[in-house]
């Protein structure tokens, strides 16, 4: 298995490269168990997959700290066959994911309920993309069915499904989806922008 994340972040403000590397640096905990990369584009996280949302959210909070607008894009994956298996990437936590759809989903709800608060509301939009199975779409529609009780589910757009909510259920239901959805060793991508602070009227 290799499961990582290429994250860019774009703070809507003048000091934008010190709210970027103090986010950066809200990452340091998960040094231990990532490999983690920054050029001039984005950030690379290469780790654990049920870990990778939980530094996303950090790595995000901090730069929304700062009360302006800031946004997160990012592409995930796990179990690329184009990339070789890492044991850096070996889940922490056993999960069994790969259980009936419906244990599934009721497993990813009481993960996004035990998520923390973090007191910081944000908008998500996402698409994931399990790729290379031959029931793609029993997948993606168990997604959904996942994300309309997940209690941060807004709406469903054109191409992708978006969420709003606390950071801490949101990033929690974003990685419930990337990890229980889709074969379990198979390949799974997903497209993911973030948003906190936005002046647009919702």
């Amino acid at each position: 298995m290799f499961s990582g994340a290429q994250i860019s972040l774009y703070p809507m403000t003048d000091d934008f490269v010190a709210v970027i590397l103090k986010a950066i640096a809200a990452l340091e905990p998960y040094r231990p168990s990532f490999r983690i990369e920054t050029d001039d584009l984005s950030t690379l996280l290469v780790g654990p997959p049920d870990q990778l949302f939980s530094a996303m959210r950090d790595l995000f909070i901090s730069a929304a700290g700062h009360g302006g607008h800031c946004v997160l894009a990012a592409t995930v994956s796990r179990g690329c066959p184009g990339e070789p298996d890492d044991p850096i990437c070996t889940p922490i936590n056993d999960s069994r994911y790969g259980q009936p759809l419906d244990e599934r989903i009721a497993s990813a709800l009481r993960q996004v309920e035990a998520a923390p608060k973090t007191g910081q509301v944000v908008a998500a939009q996402f698409s994931l993309y399990p790729l290379g199975s031959g029931h793609h779409m029993d997948e993606i529609y168990g997604c959904i069915d996942f994300l309309k009780s997940s209690g941060v589910f807004e709406r469903s757009k054109n191409f992708c499904t978006k969420l709003r909510g606390d950071a801490g259920a949101v990033f929690a239901t974003l990685g419930e989806a990337f990890l229980r959805f889709g074969a379990p060793q198979g390949h799974v991508a997903l497209d993911l922008k973030v948003s906190a602070n936005s002046p647009t009227a919702v």
